[in-house]
């Protein structure tokens, strides 16, 4: 791995999950000299991808993450490519995420013995003098400019009384069993692709029952050719295949689901004894940015002030699709190809 031997660098790029990676690709296949980038992160294992949501059925067709992995020379995945389970794959159908992770870690040690690599937390940046200073816990480096692709956090709710069972958790079906068990009624907050992953999976620990509360109808991708009807929030492969056997019409015998209103809450939450919270995700919140708000990214370019931009699943990409539907962007061909779009504008941006 390479370590700083400096401390002012061109790029900075905070985060090495896959927003991170295809931002250091990005920046390599447009002849940035490798020694003028910093890539900081703590682990380098693919961020929360790798590390939490590997076991999780994706909603990405292979053949999307093929994609992606061509998408940068640097990657050098073709190359590489027969190396890996996920080329074996049927490209019209979804996957696991391990199988994305395995290459994305591949890439990642290339990367590491060209960059300067700082395995550290970045804690604070602030603009000083036209470029970007940033305080690691162990050290301080200064960057003309930085991308953030620090990622995000399931959203929860303040249930106190209810044991949470934490997102992670839930979609790990090998793990699940561990935590519950059959006098268990769980409260599961949610509609979307995780949501019904995880009742599927509570389901199948034989919990008592499960209890959803969602604001809004199950919604299902629909290919219109040259675009997807609810291509962000819609339910695609495995998941939609199961819920359109499960939850359209008649509901197995140990799931119910309510509107959430007040009143419905109120009336069934308390015969539950834990909680699932599968309501989004949010921005994490320990990046220190001096004077800058990042929730106020430009959603269509991903500027958050001179020289800092934002990438990934904090900082998504804002779309209204031909129906008027207003949704983000969220998933690594998505990134990829937002990134595809508005590089060449960070490159000239001050």
């Amino acid at each position: 791995m390479k370590t700083a031997s400096k401390n002012t660098f061109d790029w900075t790029v905070i985060g090495a999950g896959p927003a991170g990676i295809a931002a250091m690709g990005k920046l390599l296949d447009q002849g940035i000299h490798p020694h003028n980038i910093a890539w900081i992160d703590p682990y380098f294992k693919v961020g929360d991808f790798g590390a939490q949501w590997h076991p999780v059925s994706s909603n990405t067709k292979v053949k999307r993450f093929t994609q992606f992995l061509l998408a940068c020379k640097s990657f050098n995945y073709s190359e590489i490519a027969n190396d890996f389970l996920l080329n074996q794959l049927d490209a019209d159908k979804t996957c696991l995420l391990s199988f994305m992770v395995e290459p994305l870690q591949r890439i990642t040690e290339q990367f590491k013995e060209k960059v300067i690599c700082l395995q550290d937390f970045a804690n604070k940046i602030h603009r000083e003098q036209q470029q970007w200073s940033i305080q690691l816990s162990q050290a301080l480096i200064n960057s003309k400019k930085v991308i953030l692709a620090t990622g995000a956090e399931p959203k929860t709710l303040d249930y106190s009384a209810l044991k949470h069972i934490t997102l992670a958790q839930a979609l790990d079906k090998n793990q699940l069993p561990q935590i519950c068990n059959q006098e268990d009624t769980v409260a599961l907050f949610g509609s979307s692709h995780s949501a019904i992953i995880a009742i599927r999976h509570l389901l199948a620990c034989n919990v008592k029952e499960v209890v959803n509360f969602y604001r809004n109808p199950l919604r299902y991708a629909v290919d219109q050719g040259d675009w997807i009807l609810y291509d962000d929030t819609g339910l695609k492969g495995t998941t939609a295949t199961w819920a359109r056997e499960n939850m359209d019409g008649n509901l197995p015998a140990r799931l119910s689901r309510f509107l959430a209103t007040d009143e419905t809450i109120q009336q069934q939450l308390p015969r539950c004894n834990k909680a699932v919270y599968a309501i989004g995700f949010a921005p994490r919140n320990s990046l220190i940015i001096d004077g800058f708000t990042p929730s106020a990214y430009n959603k269509y370019n991903g500027m958050i002030a001179p020289g800092l931009f934002g990438l990934g699943i904090a900082f998504p990409e804002e779309n209204i699709d031909r129906l008027g539907n207003l949704e983000y962007r969220v998933g690594l061909w998505k990134f990829m190809d937002y990134l595809n779009r508005v590089m060449p504008v960070w490159l000239e941006g001050r």
